[in-house]
C-alpha cells in the first residue's frame, strides 16, 4: 500500500474515532447544552485556538483564497454550519439508534454524488463492500436480534438526520471536486477560513435559539464537553478527513463512517465500562471486512 495513502486512511480512522467521541458527548450533554449553542461555541473555540497559527498563512495566501471565492463559503456552510447543527438537533428529537441507522446512508449518498458530480462511479467491489458493511451495521443496531429492526419507529428528527447525511455527502464530494482551487491553500489556512465563515453563518442561528430561552449553564463538565468538540471533533478530525478525501476520494473516505458505531462501542467499553458482547464483535468484523473490500483496490492502485 502506498505510504501516503496509508497515512490518509489512518487519518480517516482518527477522524471517525474523534467523531465517535463527539456522538457520546452530544448524547451525554443533550439535556444540558442546546444543540445550536453547542455547535456555535464549539466552532468559536476551535477558531480562537487555530487563529494564531493561521493568521499569517491566510494573509500570505489571500489571492488563492480570493480565487476559491464562493466555493469556500459553500464548503463552510455545508461542513461547519450545517452538518453538526443538524446532528445535534436530531439528537434532541430522535433516538440514538435511529441516528445510527440513518447514518448508514452516508456512503450510499456519497457514492451517488461522486458518480453524478465527479464521474467517479465505484467499482463492483466497492458496492459489495458497502453491502457487507451495512450488514455489520445492522447486526450492531439490532444487537443480533432482527426483531428489533422490525420494531423501529421513526420520529421527525430522523428527517433532520437525513438532511445532515445529504449535507455531509455533498461536502465531501465538493471538497474533492474543487480540490484544484483549494490545493494551493495550506490545510490549516483552509480550515481556518472555513471555520471563520461557518461561525458567521452559525451566529444568527445561535442568536435565534438564545432568543427562544435556550441557555448554556457554565459548569466545568459543560465547558469540558465544548473543549473536546472544539479540539478533537473539529480541528483534529477535519484536518484528517479533508486530507483523506483529497488523497483517497470522497466515496472511499465515506466508507469509514461505518466504523462510527464500532468506535462508539469501544469508547463506551473503555470510558463507561459498557460490556462488549458477541454482536459487537460480529458486526464490527463485518464492517471492517466491508471497508477493506471497498477500499483496497482504490488504495492499492492509487486511483
Amino acid at each position: 500500500m502506498n505510504h501516503s495513502r496509508s497515512l490518509a486512511l489512518a487519518g480517516l480512522l482518527v477522524a471517525i474515532l474523534c467523531w465517535a467521541g463527539n456522538s457520546l458527548v452530544a448524547r451525554a450533554f443533550a439535556a444540558d447544552i442546546p444543540p445550536l449553542t453547542l455547535a456555535f461555541w464549539r466552532w468559536v473555540l476551535a477558531f480562537l485556538l487555530l487563529f494564531p497559527f493561521v493568521a499569517l498563512p491566510v494573509w500570505n495566501n489571500r489571492e488563492h483564497i480570493k480565487n476559491a471565492g464562493w466555493r469556500l463559503l459553500v464548503i463552510a456552510v455545508l461542513g461547519i454550519t450545517g452538518y453538526n447543527s443538524f446532528l445535534y438537533s436530531a439528537a434532541h428529537t430522535t433516538a440514538a439508534i435511529n441516528i445510527t441507522l440513518v447514518n448508514t446512508c452516508i456512503p450510499l449518498m456519497t457514492f451517488i454524488a461522486a458518480g453524478l458530480l465527479l464521474k467517479e462511479w465505484p467499482a463492483r467491489h466497492a458496492w459489495l463492500g458497502m453491502a457487507v458493511a451495512v450488514g455489520g451495521l445492522l447486526v450492531l443496531i439490532s444487537k443480533g436480534d432482527p426483531q428489533m429492526l422490525l420494531g423501529l419507529s421513526f420520529a421527525p428528527g430522523d428527517l433532520i438526520m437525513l438532511i445532515a447525511v445529504a449535507d455531509w455527502a455533498l461536502y465531501s464530494v465538493l471538497l474533492r471536486r474543487w480540490s484544484t482551487f483549494f490545493q494551493p491553500i495550506p490545510p490549516l489556512a483552509l480550515l481556518g477560513v472555513s471555520i471563520g465563515l461557518g461561525v458567521v453563518c452559525l451566529l444568527p442561528l445561535y442568536l435565534y435559539e438564545y432568543s427562544q430561552g435556550a441557555r448554556l449553564t457554565v459548569t466545568l463538565p459543560n465547558l469540558s464537553a465544548i473543549a473536546y468538540t472544539a479540539v478533537f471533533a473539529s480541528l483534529v478530525s477535519y484536518l484528517a478527513w479533508n486530507h483523506g478525501v483529497k488523497v483517497l476520494g470522497a466515496a472511499a473516505a465515506s466508507m469509514t463512517s461505518y466504523l462510527m458505531p464500532v468506535f462508539t462501542a469501544i469508547l463506551g467499553w473503555v470510558l463507561l465500562n459498557e460490556h462488549l458482547q458477541s454482536f459487537h464483535w460480529i458486526g464490527g468484523g463485518l464492517i471492517f471486512g466491508g471497508l477493506l473490500l471497498a477500499t483496497r483496490k482504490v488504495v492499492d492502485s492509487g486511483r
